[in-house]
């Protein structure tokens, strides 16, 4: 059974942390200043608006003890990733659970964060949160439904999900537990100890950035692994700002995934607003949900 963290309270503290990509502190502030407004403390990090002069939040050494420091903390009630970027696999295999197995709490963000979402779920049967991150927040994106998502999760209200179809859905029902996030991430895990358990679970995928072969090569990747075989349903999400050789790939992204999943049964859905856009839903990882995909509409009930 996996365990889920306490949801938030009013007065309750946030701690803002930057374990991977270094992020200036100005680009921050409006996320710091919402939360409080939601009616949560918030702690800021060392590595949020940090001295480095890198593409890091700092060195291995000062990104580990800051995160495990705020993982640590008594007063601390969930951690929120001010980014991604790339950092968290140089640094997991140091970073101690004794305690979180003890007294979890939401560890919360996207992209390279995928790389705690799975650690955490495979190795310590504990609930994260793939969600929206401080970026989300400015030019007034605290308003809209993905940001307002990350709150309404937080503070454990009903989830109820309801997107369009798309030509390449595949019908049917899965129940399982809801894992997955960042494609690059997945694939790069597979083989260590922060590898991903999919079988009889619901899979969700999204990337930013990527040659369409790449996605191919990394697709196969995953079923190679076996990591499509016995899926609950597969949710695929954005793949933003995708990349071309010059001698065409032949395929889109949404097409590369449809060929490789085509010989499996289980419900597909694709172009659900899960990706490092605007069009971020709040989904827990881990906690068991339900994938209604329908010819006109997909629903994702948790």
């Amino acid at each position: 059974m996996v365990k889920v963290p306490p949801y938030l309270q009013p007065g309750d503290t946030i701690a803002l942390v930057c374990p991977s990509g270094y992020m200036a502190i100005e680009k921050a502030q409006t996320c710091i200043d919402v939360l409080k407004e939601w009616g949560y403390k918030v702690k800021i990090g060392t590595t949020v608006g940090s001295h480095s002069i890198n593409y890091f939040s700092g060195t291995d050494e000062e990104r580990l003890i800051n995160f495990q420091q705020i993982l640590d903390d008594d007063t601390v009630n969930a951690v929120l990733c001010a980014r991604g970027g790339y950092g968290l696999s140089r640094i997991i295999d140091h970073i101690s659970f004794r305690k979180f197995k003890k007294q979890p709490k939401w560890v919360i963000g996207f992209s390279d964060i995928t790389v705690l979402h799975s650690h955490i779920y495979s190795n310590y049967g504990i609930a994260t949160m793939h969600a929206p991150m401080a970026a989300a927040f400015n030019d007034g994106g605290y308003r809209n439904e993905y940001v307002q998502s990350l709150k309404n999760v937080m503070e454990g209200k009903s989830i109820k999900y309801e997107v369009p179809g798309h030509e390449f859905n595949r019908k049917g029902e899965g129940v399982g537990e809801l894992v997955g996030g960042n494609l690059a991430m997945l694939a790069h895990m597979v083989g260590t100890p922060s590898d991903i358990k999919t079988k009889g679970r619901i899979l969700f995928l999204e990337d930013v950035g990527e040659y369409l072969y790449n996605i191919d090569r990394m697709m196969h990747q995953l079923k190679r692994s076996g990591k499509l075989d016995k899926l609950a349903g597969l949710i695929v999400g954005g793949f933003s700002d995708t990349k071309d050789t010059e001698r065409p790939f032949g395929q889109n992204v949404y097409e590369i995934i449809r060929d490789i999943v085509k010989e499996y049964d289980y419900p597909v859905c694709f172009g659900f607003p899960v990706s490092h856009e605007k069009e971020n839903y709040a989904l827990k990882v881990g906690v068991g949900y339900k994938l209604k995909v329908g010819k006109s509409k997909v629903m994702l009930i948790g």
